[in-house]
């Protein structure tokens, strides 16, 4: 089951369709008697880290992709891939960008077997400089930031070179079916042997954390890239709470939840299924509550959980406020729900997804990502990999 995510009105109310619906659709007329459907369940996360520029025909592509990769930082959750549409207008290059993305990932075989046109050159170039940025899994350094770049191109005007840009996460869900009027399409289910079992336990040297005795000592005591263990009550927000928070506050009106002395994770959990505790319920991405940190810290809250990094502004709050931000994993909502035993709504139902949730955890596992002294992991680790590539 996918989380309700669609907001209707989106300049303004940004009601939820609790369907997601509508979609976004491209229809492409071809010869033949068949239907080709291919489907795209995208995040938010990669989608907003987009990119575009109209560029002079004599612009360099690679220097480019080099100057907006560090600038998406680590909300489109990689290791991923990146789709490049080049030509036709601004919006046919993003669409190019976009049915990019759907090939599969074949890096390692072109690799082996070597570039055979400009463009599978351009893919390899794009692939090794990147990756020789050092950011890395999660945006905490490292080799592996992209598993692929994907290319695709159509004819331009002579004055122009419009390319796009778009990230793809590590979680991926593409679906492919063709009707041909026989009847429907079914799709074959994966066979789970054909995946490693995965069985995580929590490890020893990391911290366990009672967040129902939490004290800002306590937080004081954590450091950038110390592993903690989550243990007890926390509060949920993101978006729209936020938002609704900052009215609220500004009318002098009571909230339904305090957070003096309360962690704050920010998620939008997807509806139980069976006997579910909570659907999938991995993190959101953090930077876009960057301008409410100040906000949020003067109401008492003592750190909060996301994905991502934080911006300086938010940086600076948190160490002004002797907080921490904590980083959960993005990309695996369904294996973060495992560790969340209990869930009820607390404020503002009509958000839906984005209410404010209390839930009830046992060892959530989350990494200081920003501690109280303002040491950033996103900042620190990257420049560490890129000394070392």
């Amino acid at each position: 089951k996918l989380r309700a995510s669609i907001l209707a009105d989106p300049a303004f109310s940004r009601v939820n369709t609790k369907d997601n619906t509508p979609s976004v659709l491209n229809v492409e007329m071809v010869p033949g008697a068949k239907v080709h459907i291919d489907v795209a369940a995208k995040g938010g996360g990669s989608e907003n880290k987009s990119k575009f520029k109209m560029m002079n025909p004599s612009d360099s592509i690679v220097d480019w992709v080099l100057e907006m990769v560090p600038q998406m930082g680590a909300g489109w959750c990689p290791p991923g891939m990146l789709g490049i549409g080049i030509g036709g207008t601004a919006e046919k290059a993003m669409l190019l960008a976009k049915q990019s993305l759907m090939d599969p990932i074949d890096m390692t075989e072109l690799l082996a077997r070597g570039p055979s046109t400009p463009t599978e050159e351009l893919r390899i170039e794009l692939y090794e400089k990147v990756n020789a940025l050092g950011i890395g899994a999660q945006g905490l350094g490292g080799l592996a930031t992209v598993l692929d770049v994907k290319i695709a191109d159509w004819p331009t005007h002579a004055a122009s070179k419009p390319v796009a840009m778009i990230p793809n996460c590590a979680a991926t869900r593409h679906a492919h079916v063709t009707l041909d009027g026989s009847g429907p399409a079914f799709l074959e289910p994966p066979v789970l042997a054909d995946y490693p079992q995965i069985d995580w336990k929590p490890d020893q040297a990391a911290i366990r954390v009672d967040l129902d005795n939490l004290t800002p000592e306590v937080v004081a005591s954590w450091k950038q890239g110390d592993r903690l263990l989550l243990n007890g009550k926390m509060l949920t927000g993101r978006d729209a709470a936020h938002k609704r928070i900052a009215e609220m506050l500004a009318k002098g009106e009571e909230l339904p939840v305090t957070f003096r002395d309360r962690v704050i994770y920010y998620v939008g959990p997807v509806d139980p299924v069976g006997e579910e505790i909570v659907g999938p319920a991995g993190p959101t991405t953090a930077t876009r509550m960057d301008k409410f940190m100040d906000m949020m810290l003067d109401q008492g809250l003592l750190a909060c959980v996301g994905k991502a990094e934080r911006g300086p502004a938010a940086t600076q709050a948190i160490a002004k406020h002797k907080s921490a931000y904590l980083m959960a994993v993005g990309g695996a909502a369904y294996l973060v729900a495992r560790a969340i035993k209990g869930s009820q709504v607390v404020g503002f139902a009509d958000l839906g997804m984005e209410a404010i949730y209390e839930f009830e955890v046992q060892d959530f596992p989350v990494t200081v990502a920003v501690d109280s002294e303002g040491q950033n992991v996103h900042v620190n680790a990257p420049m560490l990999w890129q000394k070392r590539i």
